[in-house]
């Protein structure tokens, strides 16, 4: 079954294009199934890139979701019309009543600042406490999942010497984990980030367990059941050319920036890059959505008030 968008957001039309099954909301209405409630807090500025690379994640799949965009509630958005925010965007003020069967919160362009110095650290904070009540599965992405382990468990970010940039290679540390079922032992993900969090200093708190890890990147994918949710560093929602986009915005700058590792075919930026990671993305996503169908109450006021295991 298809992701149900509004017809007028612009993944709908890209993501029919492209194949993805996607539906109106006057089409679900006739179906008699309780869709899943999907939302994604986009704190990215390219709102609409970011919302369309994530509903194409988890739209591919045989389940019928409905999702729903969320700002922050006391940060203005520079970089993204306002008519579109206020079409297809709510407020988290507003919808922190409602619970939902999973969030993905996006990763932000502010990694240089202490967690504390960003002007909506405050309600980031609420909202990541609002989750352990109001979601079943949270997924917490770049930015966004060190802000949740850092609130949860207090490790810090720590900045790079140089900018991680590239496809950078990756192990599968947990193959018998339900997230990873039908990965490859080794595969690449795009990374785009000037911090890390070290693999030792995740290691020091029991309740996380990392998934997915690489020797030149550092930690990639944690589990954090206690807190129902999963946290990414790395962004395998990336198209193409996400990392491209970035490089060329760069060298336009004249700010320093190396050519991405491991994306163009023999590292040459004067050739179309390779996408060797798009099978991975949607196996990782669409193992997220199974388990949140498998674990979620059918009644969602039940939300919030399940075990700490997914699966208990």
């Amino acid at each position: 079954m298809p992701i149900k968008l509004p017809s007028t957001l612009p993944a709908f039309d890209v993501l029919t294009q492209e194949g993805v099954m996607v539906m109106s909301d006057s089409h679900a209405a006739h179906q008699d199934i309780r869709p899943l409630k999907i939302a994604i807090l986009n704190l990215m500025p390219k709102k609409i890139e970011t919302e369309t690379q994530f509903a194409r994640l988890i739209g591919a799949n045989p389940l019928q979701i409905e999702l729903t965009l969320i700002r922050p509630s006391e940060h203005i958005s520079k970089t993204t019309s306002q008519a579109h925010i206020g079409a297809h965007y709510e407020a988290f003020q507003d919808v922190k009543d409602r619970k939902f069967d999973g969030l993905i919160i996006t990763g932000a362009p502010i990694e240089h600042l202490d967690f504390e110095d960003v002007t909506y650290w405050d309600e980031m904070v609420e909202i990541i406490e609002w989750t352990q009540t109001n979601v079943h599965s949270t997924f917490g992405v770049c930015w966004g999942g060190m802000a949740m382990i850092h609130h949860f468990h207090g490790v810090q970010k720590h900045m790079l010497d140089a900018k991680a940039f590239g496809c950078f290679p990756q192990k599968n540390l947990a193959p018998a984990s339900p997230y990873l079922r039908g990965f490859s032992d080794n595969f690449v993900i795009p990374v785009s980030r000037w911090t890390e969090m070290k693999q030792g200093e995740i290691d020091a708190v029991p309740a996380l367990r990392t998934l997915i890890g690489s020797d030149h990147a550092g930690p990639c994918l944690i589990e954090d059941a206690e807190h129902r949710a999963l946290y990414i560093f790395n962004h395998f929602e990336y198209d193409s050319e996400t990392l491209k986009g970035e490089y060329d915005r760069d060298v336009a700058k004249g700010a320093p920036i190396n050519v991405p590792m491991n994306y163009y075919p023999d590292d040459d930026p004067s050739r179309p890059p390779e996408n060797r990671w798009r099978s991975h993305a949607h196996l990782l996503y669409s193992n997220w959505i199974s388990e949140i169908y498998l674990t979620t109450p059918f009644d969602m006021d039940k939300i919030g008030q399940t075990t700490t295991d997914l699966r208990g």
